[in-house]
């Protein structure tokens, strides 16, 4: 029997912090009116977050079911592909174990995706929930710790701008999926110290070639938890060195085959320029200045990036 909303949850090594966004959908108002059921997806944890979500449905008594799967293929696009086969829901919400949303979250999604029809997936407004507060020149790469503050209206992401939200507190239309997504991504997620990125924006990437619309919906709220160690040079430079190394399969998911060497060349040269030009700004404060060091770690990752993954073999 098909539902109206699926919150679904990858988590790896989640039992510290899962309990607290089980609290806040416990706690979920104005779902009266809605059929919504919690899918938690264990991507193959080594802590005790299997028998955590146990002891959640031992003692769940709310009209929404909490279901738990495992997912023993490491990634977070297996975790999602997973979530997204198993989800009853018309809409399939995905929180991170440290994306805790608001109050209202599940319904003004719903009313969302019912309102907007075209949209196969909408996006929340994230605010970080910083643990120590950032260095001041930080907001510069903010979004890409998955911080998106867009403002209180919402909006379009328009294709030709080569912007995409990240896949925290994002709700994708199980139709617009099934639709649009291939059976197998080529990036699957950071595994096994392996920092490739981005397999979400290539997600959304085939669903809005497939012509369906992806929006920011400030109604829509979480607060991402930020700890220190993601603040740290140790985590950020392999961070963007990641999104980087990525670029080219995000770039090129929504370009037609023939038109990718063309398109490739134009976003080396690009890069490349970028390269330098942030040399020329910078010099010598990207060894000192984490910001321009993890900047520059992107344009230099994102120049040779179809180069590292067809030495790879993730462009077969």
């Amino acid at each position: 029997m098909n539902i109206d909303f699926t919150v679904a949850v990858p988590t790896y090594n989640g039992e510290k912090r899962l309990p607290e966004l089980l609290e806040r959908l416990k706690n979920q108002i104005n779902t009266e009116n809605l059929t919504w059921e919690i899918i938690i997806v264990d991507n193959n944890s080594t802590d005790n977050t299997a028998k955590l979500v146990k002891s959640y449905q031992e003692n769940w008594q709310f009209p929404y079911q909490l279901k738990y799967l495992l997912e023993t293929k490491q990634g977070a696009a297996h975790a999602r592909k997973l979530a997204v086969a198993q989800a009853k829901g018309k809409f399939i919400g995905f929180l991170d174990d440290d994306n805790y949303p608001e109050s209202n979250w599940v319904a003004n999604a719903y009313i969302f995706g019912e309102k907007y029809p075209q949209a196969g997936a909408f996006a929340s407004q994230i605010h970080p929930n910083w643990e120590v507060n950032p260095p001041d020149n930080f907001q510069r790469i903010t979004p890409f710790l998955a911080i998106t503050e867009r403002g209180d209206m919402p909006l379009l992401y328009d294709p030709k701008a080569n912007l995409l939200p990240p896949s925290a507190g994002l709700v994708i239309r199980q139709q617009a999926w099934l639709e649009s997504v291939p059976e197998t991504q080529i990036l699957i997620g950071r595994v096994g110290g392996n920092m490739l990125a981005g397999e979400d924006l290539e997600m959304l990437a085939y669903i809005q070639k497939a012509g369906w619309e992806i929006w920011y919906n400030p109604e829509m709220e979480i607060y991402h938890q930020i700890p220190q160690w993601r603040l740290q040079r140790d985590y950020l430079i392999p961070f963007f060195r990641g999104i980087g190394l990525s670029r080219y399969v995000t770039r090129m998911a929504r370009i037609k085959p023939w038109m990718r060497p063309f398109l490739s060349l134009a976003y080396m040269v690009n890069d490349l320029k970028r390269v330098i030009l942030h040399l020329i700004k910078y010099r010598w404060q990207v060894k000192s200045e984490l910001v321009a060091a993890c900047e520059l770690e992107l344009f230099v990752n994102s120049f040779i990036s179809p180069f590292y993954l067809w030495k790879r073999g993730y462009l077969k």
